[in-house]
């Protein structure tokens, strides 16, 4: 690679000085959000859900920085990707305060906290969470196949596919599936959603497992994530689906129960 000289660098600085600002200006607006929220915890919920555009717009205008590195003296600016990836996190931290990470429970255990986003539309939410998913796909292709963080990604999508799906009120979703309620198109487009994030955050799991962790706790996250999937089908009545997710559940708890076997002879020896 060419060294870079100074003139490029300076070029380079003049033509993101604007992104700069602008993240900045957002930087100050999320502690500000954050300060609001120390004194006012009634709206907490609502605040943090404000909070994931603000930390999302950071990571785009992270990722712009990259591109115009990358036009003007083809390298990626690490620095700039890594600081939009760690807003990217502080985003589903966000989500994850309102409406928990709990991966395979009953929609019963975070109800409450999922009622206090009701003044927010399913539209909205939807939205929300299509920019969430859209951010962190854009921020994975810009870092390349070869990145360092190739396999930390699995979790972010596993994270993802969560708040995804406990975002949405699972009682009200029957009666928004019906074709003549306002919120039917956004509850079915964000339906599919979960299910598609759930199925490839659980196989990527199960990827990272098997080509680089070996860890059982990643196993046994795959798993959780595929009956967090099963629920949503059962809930929706989906009989079919749901019994296929359960034999695929079934299949991978005997594989991981064996290795966990394996792993103890081995530690053993």
């Amino acid at each position: 690679m060419a060294e870079i000289s100074q003139e490029q660098k300076m070029f380079y600085a003049s033509r993101i000085s604007f992104y700069q600002q602008t993240i900045n200006t957002l930087l100050q607006k999320e502690q500000d959000f954050l300060l609001e929220i120390e004194k006012e915890t009634e709206q907490a919920p609502l605040k943090k859900f404000a909070l994931v555009d603000v930390a999302l717009n950071i990571t785009s205008n992270y990722i712009i920085q990259s591109g115009i590195s990358e036009a003007l003296m083809r390298v990626k600016n690490e620095s700039a990707l890594n600081e939009g990836r760690k807003a990217i996190y502080r985003s589903i931290i966000y989500l994850e305060d309102i409406v928990t990470n709990w991966i395979d429970v009953p929609f019963a255990d975070y109800k409450e906290k999922v009622l206090a986003l009701e003044p927010i539309s399913c539209a909205e939410r939807f939205d929300k969470i299509r920019k969430l998913g859209f951010t962190i796909q854009l921020i994975e292709d810009t870092y390349g196949d070869n990145s360092k963080w190739k396999w930390s990604f699995v979790d972010l999508e596993g994270r993802f596919a969560v708040v995804s799906k406990n975002i949405l009120n699972m009682e009200s979703m029957i009666a928004n599936m019906d074709t003549r309620s306002p919120n039917y198109e956004p509850t079915v487009l964000h339906i599919r959603l979960i299910k598609r994030q759930l199925g490839n955050a659980a196989n990527r799991f199960r990827e990272k497992y098997e080509l680089s962790s070996q860890r059982i706790d990643d196993f046994r996250t795959a798993i959780n994530l595929l009956n967090a999937l099963r629920r949503v089908h059962i809930f929706l009545n989906e009989s079919g689906e749901a019994e296929m997710l359960k034999k695929k559940s079934e299949a991978w708890l005997i594989k991981l129960e064996s290795d966990i076997k394996s792993q103890n002879t081995a530690k053993q020896k």
